[in-house]
């Protein structure tokens, strides 16, 4: 079945496996499990395509600023060629870890993985390549990681200041942890049981 979500040209989901292999690679699990966009959203996971090429006068993008306040936008490159330190690095960036605030990244060039947890704590890999935004909610365990082409250039967008501190897991304790897992985690618990009664 051929998807008319245009969000999968640049964002694509699937359950990982166990390997230890190069983080780099895909690591589906086999056979393939693939996961939608709308099934990431439940984890509050949010994402777009948009214009890579025009960033600057991207009506929907500036749309999305506006309506999610976010007033502060660098630029983030990573390369070994482009980000110091770069293997002390990528190895902290795919440290589990979460953050207090959302993190909203913006592909305009190359391509990287960011990993989630579902709710039954596996790990789902989430393929961002140019055109694609994801919006990571605060309060959910994640990691990063580039692909084998080992470059992205991202936007990152913040409300006020920019603030990434990283908490590497565990960090259960934070009241940004407590409010996903009530949110996300626990509200589908919910229903679920809900329906199973019904």
């Amino acid at each position: 079945m051929v998807s008319s979500d245009p969000r999968e040209e640049v964002l694509q989901a699937w359950y990982m496996d166990d390997s230890n292999e190069d983080q780099r690679l895909p690591h589906h699990k086999e056979p393939k499990e693939f996961v939608s966009l709308d099934q990431l959203a439940e984890l509050g996971v949010l994402s777009w395509k948009l214009d890579a090429d025009n960033p600057d006068t991207d009506p929907e993008l500036k749309k999305i600023r506006e309506e999610r306040g976010y007033s502060y936008l660098d630029v983030c490159e990573i390369s070994p060629e482009k980000l110091p330190n770069y293997d002390e690095k990528i190895r902290s960036f795919f440290e589990e870890h979460l953050h207090i605030d959302e993190e909203i990244r913006y592909a305009v060039a190359g391509s990287g993985y960011f990993d989630v947890r579902d709710r039954n704590e596996a790990w789902i890999r989430v393929w961002v390549k140019k055109g694609g935004m994801i919006i990571l909610p605060a309060g959910i365990y994640h990691r990063f990681t580039l692909d084998e082409g080992n470059y992205i250039k991202a936007l990152r967008f913040f409300v006020g200041e920019p603030v990434w501190t990283p908490y590497n897991r565990p960090h259960d304790h934070l009241p940004a942890r407590g409010e996903y897992i009530k949110n996300f985690v626990e509200k589908d618990v919910a229903n679920h049981t809900v329906d199973a009664t019904a």
